[in-house]
């Protein structure tokens, strides 16, 4: 994130957010974007009324969430059809590969003949070209909302039972509270997930409400899903 801020749980942290935004929407700008996201969870509540711009922005965010992204990244509740905005970057891949092509095609005498040192010459182009065309893994944000089953669930031993889920390309986030109501609170949690190695349909199916987790946890549903 290109900005940063304070400790967004003190006043002077605040302060900054609050000024910050004094002449803007969201944090990157116009729109609601990644970097809204990682401030939002590093809020630990509705700013008060001595921060109307922050508060304002805090209840847009809120808004957008509950909305599941509409238009970018769709929120997906277990047991449905999962569904995220492309990657801007994945509507260049045939320029890219077209470019990748032309750097492939060898100079070869058309009217020559070949010969066997030209051949070996060639695979071994081939063979240094091959390792640079291997794309790395990439990784994915995500927001949970998880509910517990009741206002009497202890609510740190359910937020215990979510980070103690360690797997390789996982990593937990920041995290905070929100009412639901009728004294009822959900955990509101970040994860980043290596995509290669991680499935957030697996982790919330065969993890977070199979036993012994669904002891405390009743459900757990995607609020945001972003490609980083």
């Amino acid at each position: 994130m290109a900005v940063t801020f304070s400790d967004l749980h003190t006043e002077s942290g605040l302060k900054s957010l609050e000024e910050f935004l004094a002449a803007k929407s969201y944090i990157s700008g116009d729109q609601l974007t990644k970097d809204d996201i990682k401030v939002y969870a590093a809020v630990s509540e509705k700013p008060g009324a001595s921060f109307p711009n922050a508060g304002k922005w805090y209840d847009s965010v809120s808004s957008q969430l509950s909305a599941s992204f509409p238009g970018k990244a769709v929120g997906v509740r277990v047991g449905g059809q999962a569904a995220a905005a492309a990657p801007a970057e994945e509507a260049a891949a045939p320029a890219k590969e077209a470019a990748a092509a032309e750097e492939d095609d060898d100079d070869l005498d058309l009217f020559g003949d070949e010969t066997e040192e030209d051949k070996k010459a060639a695979e071994e182009r081939e063979a240094a070209k091959k390792p640079a065309k291997k794309k790395e893994s990439g990784k994915s944000s995500i927001l949970l909302d998880v509910k517990p089953w009741d206002d009497e669930t202890d609510m740190k031993k359910l937020e215990e039972a979510v980070r103690s889920i360690e797997m390789p390309g996982l990593l937990w986030g920041a995290s905070k509270l929100v009412a639901v109501g009728y004294g009822i609170k959900k955990l509101q949690i970040m994860v980043t997930i290596v995509d290669d190695l991680v499935s957030v349909d697996t982790i919330i199916e065969e993890q977070l409400t199979v036993e012994p987790r669904n002891e405390y946890i009743q459900s757990c549903d995607i609020v945001a899903f972003n490609k980083i």
